[in-house]
């Protein structure tokens, strides 16, 4: 990678508690003069959160250690393509004076295709990607799988450099013709210094014994919102299958299941061992992972999920479904056997059948997990985002390959004539 230093412009929707520290290690980067856009304060100011049910503003800190812009929104804030559209990024990429923009909207929104062509027209290297590991929606219609199949591979090479939070949907990009060197896997994180000092100082007894957990009871978190999609139901169902007179089942999260769940739970007789806290914000969520004895995430639609990285820096272990977008890079390399098949509650029941017989065994998996979350960090993202940067910003001036982009055994002494040439 080149030494050079780079004027960046993030655009991102609104501020978000998992991309606050990124920006802010961003901003500290020696080749980073870096500034962020915001396109609405959704997260940073009160606002109905239609998933959570209710009104939602993150307490901790999202604005503070870099420079930042409020571009204001003349569209109307549903998620639709006119709900997200801010003209103002014309003039701020215009005249910005920018080398490259990282755009965080997704191209379903008018935003999106605004930044694109103000960095298109003033020559600014211009990097997006998606999270996504599958050409499948949530809803699960065949027409947009077949929709993306045919416009994704136009999309993508748009992009003079495709970033992407994970293996899967490094693999998705692949697969869709974009070659490998214009593709950067800049890891899904959260700051894991951040969680994993919260959670030091966490009286795990205190809060357990407030949960009504006796002392060799195992209790089982989920910590999503009550959306169909997360099949918390599944969860309760495996709960009571698997009988557990030793196990308490823990829901972190509001949403339109509540009641159902609650419904269920009496008529399935394990009322008594569930507890619900509602909405948990994030100052206090370390303390609900901790006080856990492992996680379960049991989504038929999650392409990645940063509840499991959340987790395992609190030294909680994780049970996912093979729909989980994390299960992949952070489950798997710690314990293969803590992903099922999504839906199969007989083998989730298994599952917690066993966290709750062998606590020994999950102590061996919890110092795992904390072992590969050392792998999985912010300076690892930060490294790959200036990474792509570098490569990006070349093939917009039509400079060639980086050095990082030479095939192995290549010299500096080739890439300037090969910028010359």
């Amino acid at each position: 990678m080149s030494e050079r230093r780079f004027r960046v412009l993030a655009v991102a929707s609104h501020p978000v508690q998992y991309a606050a520290p990124i920006f802010r290690l961003m901003a500290q980067h020696p080749q980073l003069d870096f500034h962020a856009a915001y396109c609405g304060m959704r997260g940073a100011e009160a606002a109905h959160d239609p998933e959570f049910g209710h009104s939602l503003k993150w307490d901790i800190p999202l604005l503070d250690g870099y420079a930042w812009t409020h571009v204001p929104n003349h569209g109307s804030g549903a998620e639709s393509f006119w709900g997200l559209q801010n003209p103002g990024l014309w003039k701020l990429i215009r005249r910005g004076h920018f080398d490259a923009v990282l755009c965080y909207t997704g191209y379903g929104r008018a935003t999106f295709w605004i930044a694109c062509l103000a960095a298109k027209s003033a020559g600014t290297a211009f990097l997006f990607g998606t999270d996504a590991t599958t050409l499948v929606s949530r809803e699960d219609r065949e027409w947009k799988r077949v929709a993306k199949a045919m416009a994704w591979p136009l999309l993508f090479r748009l992009a003079d450099q495709v970033i992407v939070p994970s293996s899967g949907t490094r693999d998705l990009i692949l697969s869709l013709g974009i070659p490998r060197d214009r593709v950067t896997l800049t890891p899904y994180v959260v700051d894991n210094d951040w969680w994993t000092t919260q959670s030091a100082a966490v009286d795990r007894e205190a809060v357990r014994t407030s949960w009504g957990a006796r002392p060799g009871d195992a209790v089982i978190l989920f910590c999503a919102k009550l959306q169909p999609w997360k099949r918390p139901t599944d969860l309760l169902r495996a709960f009571a299958k698997a009988n557990l007179s030793n196990a308490l089942l823990v829901f972190a999260g509001d949403g339109s299941l509540r009641q159902q769940l609650e419904t269920e739970a009496a008529a399935l007789g394990v009322n008594s061992r569930v507890r619900f806290l509602g909405f948990v914000n994030q100052s206090q969520l370390p303390a609900v992972y901790t006080s856990a004895d492992v996680m379960v995430l049991p989504s038929d639609y999650e392409p990645f999920a940063v509840v499991v990285n959340e987790a395992m820096c609190c030294g909680c272990p994780v049970i996912a479904s093979d729909r989980v977008g994390a299960a992949r890079d952070l489950i798997a390399p710690v314990c293969s056997e803590f992903i099922f098949p999504c839906g199969d509650i007989d083998t989730l029941a298994m599952l917690l059948s066993k966290i709750a017989r062998d606590r020994a065994f999950l102590q061996r998996i919890r110092q795992f997990g904390l072992a590969q979350m050392q792998t999985w960090t912010p300076q690892r993202n930060v490294a790959a985002t200036v990474d792509s940067i570098d490569r990006a910003v070349s093939r917009a001036r039509g400079q060639g390959p980086t050095v990082s982009e030479l095939p192995v055994g290549a010299s500096k002494s080739s890439v300037s004539s090969a910028r010359q040439s």
